[in-house]
């Protein structure tokens, strides 16, 4: 399935683009997560597993059990505070 992909703040820069369209196997975010992960580089380091990213799916932050569907928006991004 195609999904769409956007990267915000320090995950953006490290990873060099703010988007991506993927065709993926994945049916939840923590297997696309892993999917990504597995690509090497600098998405293994921005997302690796020790790291704290959130993730939205369609526009809601999302825990990485949701599943995915065809044409979904999924946005990932590390945490942020507020002061």
């Amino acid at each position: 399935m195609k999904v769409h992909l956007k990267y915000f703040a320090s995950i953006r820069e490290a990873l060099g683009t703010g988007g991506e369209s993927l065709d993926t196997q994945a049916t939840t975010l923590a297997a696309l997560r892993d999917e990504l992960i597995a690509r090497g580089d600098a998405y293994a380091e921005a997302l690796a597993r020790g790291k704290s990213v959130r993730l939205a799916l369609n526009q809601t932050l999302s825990d990485e059990s949701q599943a995915l569907t065809e044409g979904a928006e999924v946005a990932f991004f590390p945490p942020v505070t507020g002061g």
